[in-house]
Formats: C-alpha cells, structure tokens, sequence
C-alpha cells in the first residue's frame, strides 16, 4: 500500500504529491503522519491512500509514524484545502494548515491525562484498615474516604492525604491507579440557566424561510433588536436534533463569551469555543471535541469555518458586513465565500444576518441569488432610538474645546443621574492619536513603518499601530529641538481621563486592544459592565456590535465622520454600518434609548441616512455610485504588491512585475477598467518597502486571475515577496 502526502512546509518548490509506503498501521485519508524527507523528518498530512505506484517499490520511502489514531482531517476538510489553494493563491500546505491548531502542528501540545485512584475490585475497607499498623493514620483516612467519596484524581488525595499514603497503598493493591482524559475547558464558569423565550410570528417566518428555500444562502436583514439570535439558536437546535452539526461565527472574539453563554444553555457540552485568544491547551482540547463528535456546536470568529466538525447542517455568521471575515493575511480568503463552498459541499444551510448588510449581499438577495428575510422591527415592540447630531464646529466656535459636545454632557449627567449606564464609542485607542512639534510641523513617526505614532499616557509611551513598536515619549521635538509640543486628535485614554474629570463619581471601563491583551480581558470587562459594576463603557469598535446592556440608554459617538475621510471606495459603507451598529446598542430594553452622533459634517447624507437608519435609502444612493464608477461589487480589484527590505529591490521588482503584467492588460485591455502601478499608500511597513500593481476588471474571470497570479508570483524570491489580493478590504 502506498500513500500521496503533502508535506507541511509552504514553500513553491516543494508544492507537490509525494509518495510514501505505508509501513505501519493507522494510515488513512486525513491522517497526520511523520515521514523522511531529505535529511530530516517532517509532518504531512496524507491525501490519497493507493494499492499501487508507478515508480520502484525500493526507491520509495517509508511512513515513519501516525500521529494521531483518529485522521485529523475529513474530505470535507480536504476538500475545501483545495478549494483555498485554488482561490487564495497558497501552497496546499499553508491551505492545509488552517485546519489544524498551530501547536498541534509544531508538536507543542497533546491530550491532557490526570491519574485517577479508586480501591481496588473487592476490597473491604474495614478489614483492610484492621491490617494497618496503627500508625498508619493518612492510609487508614484515605480509604474511609474513598468509601464515602469514590475515585479521586491523584492530586487531591496527594494534597488530603500525602504522595507517601497513596504510593504504599498501590503498591499493595490495595488501590487502583488508571489514565482519564480531561478536556481544558475554556471559560468554565460560562454557564447560565436557559430562557424561555416565546418566539415571535416574524422569528418562526423566518426560521421556515431558512428551512424551505431552494437557495443556500439566507439573508436576515434585521435592525439591531430584532430577534435573530433566537432565529440562530432555534435553526441551530433544529440541525442537532436532525443528527447534524453546527457552526457559529461572529466578527470579534469580543462577542464569542456571551454567545457560548447562550449555547451552553440550551445546549450544554455540545459547544466548542474556537478562536485565537484561548490557550494552546484549551483551543486543542476544543478542537478534538469537535473532531471526534463530542461537541456537535462551533462557535467562534472567522477561523472556525475551518472546524473539523462531520455532517454540517446550518453555518450562522453574524454581523455578515463586518471587514473581520476577510483575512489581511496569507491565506487571503473571504469567510462567507469559504462558508458558501462548505455549505454547498455538505448540503448545508448558510445563514448570514446583520441589521446593515454589505452590499455584495444586498445586491445578491435583491438579485435573487440569497433568500431575503426581513425582521424590521425590534422584539419588544420598542422604537429605535432618537438620534441628534452635535455639530462640533459650532462647539469650537463656542470655546468648547474638549472631546464632549454640551449635548452629550447633558445626556450624560441626565443618564447617569438617572441610574442608567452610557456607551462612549472612538475608534481610536490610545490618549492621542499624533504628536505634532508646533514650530516645524514635524509629527513622529514609526521608524520601521511610514506612520505617526500614537502617545499612550498610561505608559508615557509612543506606540506603533501597525507594528507594535515602542518608543520612548519625547520631550522635544527630534527634528528641531522645539519644547513646544501638542497632542493631535483623541484616544480612548484620554476620553477615560476627561470623563473622570467631568463624573468623579462614575465609574468607567475601557475596553480597546490595549485593554484586552490577554485571555479574559473582552470577557472581564463586559461581564462588569453587564454586572453594573461600571457607569460608562468607553472603546473601539470592539463595543460597537452584538452586545445587548438592558441598562444603556445612551450611546455618544465621538469622531463619526472620521472613517468617512479615508481613502477607500467602502468608506461610506463602512461610516453607514458602525454608526448604525453603535447606535443600536441603546434602549434595547424597557427604557427608550437616546443616541448622540458628534460630527464636523452634519450636512453628510451618510450621516442623515444613518441617524434615520435608512439602510435601503443608503443602498440604493451607494450601490448606483459603484456602478456608475465600476467599483466592487460589479468589479474585481487585484493587487499585485510587492515587498523588500532593500528599497531598491522593491522597486525593481515591482518594475519586472508591472512590464509581464502590462503584456497581458495589452491583450485583454476590453477586460479592464483601470490598470495601474505605485507606491503602496504605507510604503513602508514592518521594516519593509512596498509597492503595487492595481487592477480593475469585469467581475468573476477567474481565468484572467490565474493569469495574473502566474506572471506576478514567479518573481517571488528570497529577498522580495509578491502576493495577489483580490478585493482587499484594507488598500493600505
């Protein structure tokens, strides 16, 4: 027997079949195995098991071993692996490796076993203890208590009772000693007592709508309060009841606690958390009971697409929109269309819900090609809250120079007077977001990127965004020597500070990536908040969707026109869905909800759209600019971008790059509406140079991307890397 193995290094020149004996027992399709390769053994993962080969049975090597009893992988897996390679542009092994957690690649962590003692078949405790000296007190208590108790785990009755006792009463047979597997399970105290909720007319229309529609693809177009977590968690029950599984996105590892929270109380142990803040122990625990059968349910961010989960019947993704579920790194996939391949491989239902849809699936429902369902009121019959805008050149105008508008000052001493809690939302962490000299102008920048740096006050420290680079607060300007320094722009730290001047009495929480470093700092925060243990929750975007405080009544938004500014065709959308997303986080239960939307733009019609929550009015207006432009969704854009260390390397390679790829946009110019080549807008990031080829054409040529793809990649080298991007969602 033989087997054709993929090896799991991803690199081009080893981007082939190899072929292998089977030697020794356990190989399967999927299976993990460590093979001999070159001078060295490696893992791969076997992709064909043969009886035969073409080449001489001597001049082929052997399996040295099987990893794992049960194959990591499924068909299913495999078969989307091929579909990555094919579509994202990766070598099968890096396609395949986004199937398995990194630590279990590289052999960093294995099945967690505890050693568990029980009194041995027909012992009698009473006669046994009449046999001890009578010294031996700890072997005499440790057998009443394992009469009254039962077995143990080794660590409990060494801690109770001494490694001494426990040694001596295995060696004599009196106790047992075996291996139990333990699962570490993450967020234990998640658990919650299940709600019953009577769904409404509109949430069983829905669910029926799903169930019965010819389309793989549902749409749930549903303002913010609408119902259509219960609508998820009903069609989830119903896949499990059908002998089927599951599997739950949503956009940040923020929002995975409270839903686990809510699938553990319906479904209890049949949910398993994936996602990249959870330790390497617990997200291959986690991973296994998926694998084997034991949990039916996955619920995480995009990357649990990839679950190894058997018999698929309904994938969720919630907040559908959200630039989260397209990967800025390689492999560059988009996890609805991943989600749409597994759905229709496995004759699954895909479901994606979000109060303000992208228009790629707008565009799609409207078409036809998605089942539109529309839940456009709130559960509790209750209006979406009033929104006013506080126009922040008139505050200036007035003296009014701090972060907060005199209307959000009042709202805000109104709510908190009135025992509610507030939701402050700036996308933009830190305490400002530049430090400018006033005499020169000069702005300090990251020495390894082409961008300012942030000052964070909390470490007196300037801080790169983009690489994670740390620098000394300067007291002077580097350029001229100048004293006189200001801070441009707000973070969420200087916010925290200016509140507490304003409401000494408050207590604040902030939550942005400095605040949620580590494994249970999203939980941790939201838990106080919820708990009302806090008066005001101040972040990012992390604060802005899926999460339901009865307690909040207001909602500021600092800074609501800064997205609109950026130099990116999506960022009208992106403005019309975060504001609408933020908005809905007030008056989501009894009390109604006030939103207050400061801004240097008041007249924008994104804005108006937004504060009327006229998605449909936003769609149409955005959707007709995008076609009269050719932007996407009626349009493909490629990026060819090209990096180095050395500038010069950069620059010539992207010149090789343009000069192959402009041969082929000469041949097919009736395909293109724009073809172009430049530095990238960061030209320089993470210590390297960057430039690129931009490309627009006719949505959907599949064969002209391969085109592109083969010119562009085979001047890839070991000082430069040229990668494609297909709809980028950040043209940085």
């Amino acid at each position: 027997m033989f087997a054709d193995v993929i090896v799991d290094i991803a690199h081009s020149q080893v981007d082939k079949i190899f072929e292998y004996k089977i030697g020794c027992d356990g190989v399967f399709v999927g299976s993990r195995v460590r093979v001999p390769f070159g001078k060295y053994f490696v893992e791969g993962i076997v992709i064909k098991v043969k009886e035969s080969s073409e080449y001489p049975s001597e001049k082929i090597k052997e399996i040295s071993s099987v990893l794992e009893e049960t194959p990591a992988l499924t068909n299913e897996t495999l078969a989307m692996a091929d579909y990555i390679t094919s579509n994202c542009y990766v070598t099968k092994a890096a396609a395949l490796r986004l199937f398995l957690p990194v630590e279990m690649r590289k052999g960093k962590v294995r099945e967690q076993f505890t050693k568990i003692i029980s009194l041995a078949d027909g012992i009698n405790v009473d006669e046994t203890i009449l046999l001890l000296r009578k010294s031996a007190v700890k072997q005499r208590d440790l057998l009443l208590f394992l009469s009254e108790e039962g077995e143990q785990t080794v660590t409990v009755l060494n801690e109770k009772f001494g490694n001494g006792a426990v040694k001596t009463l295995l060696s004599r047979g009196v106790l047992l000693e075996r291996l139990e597997k333990r699962f570490r399970s993450p967020y234990k105290e998640l658990n919650a007592d299940r709600k019953q909720i009577e769904l409404t007319e509109k949430q069983k229309i829905a669910i029926k709508s799903v169930e019965n529609t010819d389309k793989t693809v549902s749409l749930i177009f549903g303002v913010t309060g609408s119902g259509k977590t219960e609508v998820y968690l009903e069609l989830i029950d119903r896949a499990i009841r059908n002998g089927k599984s599951a599997i739950m996105l949503v956009p940040e590892i923020a929002l995975t606690p409270q839903m686990l929270k809510q699938l553990r109380a319906r479904f209890g142990e049949k949910a398993a958390i994936l996602h990249s803040g959870l330790s390497a122990g617990e997200r291959f625990d986690e991973w296994w009971r998926l694998r084997t059968g034991e949990a039916q349910i996955a619920i995480g961010a995009r990357s649990a697409i990839f679950a190894p989960l058997s018999n698929v019947g309904i994938i969720i993704i919630d907040e559908e929109h959200d630039g989260s579920y397209v990967s800025e790194s390689s492999p560059r996939y988009n996890t609805v269309e991943v989600a749409t391949f597994r759905a229709n491989l496995s004759g699954a239902k895909l479901v994606l819900g979000s109060a303000t849809p992208s228009l790629e699936s707008f565009l799609n429902a409207k078409r036809g090609d998605y089942n539109l369902i529309e839940l456009p009121d709130r559960i509790n019959k209750k209006p979406l809250p009033d929104v006013e805008i506080a126009d922040m050149r008139k505050e200036i105008r007035r003296g009014n120079n701090s972060p907060f508008s005199s209307t959000l000052k009042y709202e805000l001493e109104k709510c908190l007077s009135q025992g509610n809690q507030a939701m402050i939302f700036l996308n933009q962490r830190g305490y400002s977001k530049t430090v400018i000299c006033t005499e020169c102008g000069h702005v300090q920048k990251c020495t390894s990127c082409d961008v300012s740096l942030t000052y964070h006050k909390e470490e007196n420290a300037l801080l790169c965004h983009y690489c994670g680079a740390k620098y000394k607060m300067v007291d002077a300007c580097t350029e001229c020597g100048s004293r006189f320094i200001r801070y441009g722009g707000t973070g969420t730290e200087r916010v925290v500070i200016e509140l507490q001047k304003l409401f000494p009495n408050a207590k604040i929480l902030r939550m942005d990536r400095d605040t949620t470093q580590n494994k249970e700092g999203h939980f941790n925060i939201l838990n106080a908040f919820a708990e009302r243990k806090a008066d005001i929750l101040v972040g990012t975007q992390m604060i802005a969707k899926g999460h339901d405080f009865p307690a909040v009544t207001l909602v500021g938004i600092l800074d609501a026109d800064m997205s609109l500014h950026f130099n990116d065709f999506r960022s009208a959308e992106r403005t019309f869905q975060l504001l609408t997303q933020v908005a809905g986080r007030s008056g989501r239960d009894k009390q109604s909800g006030k939103v207050v939307l400061q801004t240097y733009s008041p007249d924008h019609h994104v804005l108006r759209q937004a504060i009327s929550y006229d998605y449909e009015g936003f769609f149409n207006q955005e959707i007709s600019i995008r076609k009269a432009t050719a932007f996407p969704p009626f349009t493909d854009i490629c990026r060819v971008l090209i990096s180095a260390e050395d500038d010069e390397v950069a620059l010539e390679t992207t010149r090789s790059v343009f000069e192959e790829l402009k041969k082929l946009y000469e041949l097919n110019k009736d395909k293109f509406r724009f073809f172009g080549c430049m530095k990238a807008p960061i030209k320089r990031l993470q210590n390297k140079f960057r430039y690129q080829v931009l490309m627009r054409f006719d949505k959907g040529d599949k064969p002209l991307i391969d085109n592109i793809y083969q010119l562009s990649s085979k001047f890839n080298g070991r000082n430069v890397l040229v990668s494609l991007e297909i709809n980028p969602t950040n043209l940085n």
